[in-house]
């Protein structure tokens, strides 16, 4: 058997080198072996979600959209510096759920917002 360990994201043991990193042919799942911290996160499952100028975001912050968002079957864009108050956290892509004025409910991803 390898000494390699396993992959952090499906433990499959089957793990390679390539490069400076280690990769699952399962899953897909690429890491740094020289961050356990990292693999540590991602076991316990508490990632945090970070803004664009990389600030911890939690539940109920208030954030500012900081690019021109178009919104799908809206005949215009959420503009930049629109501010969107009590933002809830969720897992996925689009990681902030929130209610925007004049738009109503919707998600967004905490690479377009920045905290207030």
């Amino acid at each position: 058997m390898s000494a390699l360990p396993p992959c952090p994201q499906c433990s499959s043991p089957y793990s390679y080198p390539d490069g400076a990193l280690l990769m699952c042919p399962e899953c897909g799942h690429a890491w740094s072996p020289a961050r356990p911290e990292a693999e540590a996160e991602a076991e316990s499952g508490a990632e945090t979600v970070k803004d664009a100028n990389g600030n911890v975001l939690q539940d109920g912050d208030d954030v500012i959209v900081i690019k021109d968002l178009p919104v799908k079957g809206a005949p215009k864009p959420v503009k930049a510096g629109t501010k969107v108050r009590k933002i809830r956290l969720v897992d996925g892509d689009h990681d902030i759920s929130c209610r925007i004025d004049g738009f109503g409910a919707m998600a967004l991803k905490s690479q377009f917002v920045r905290k207030a």
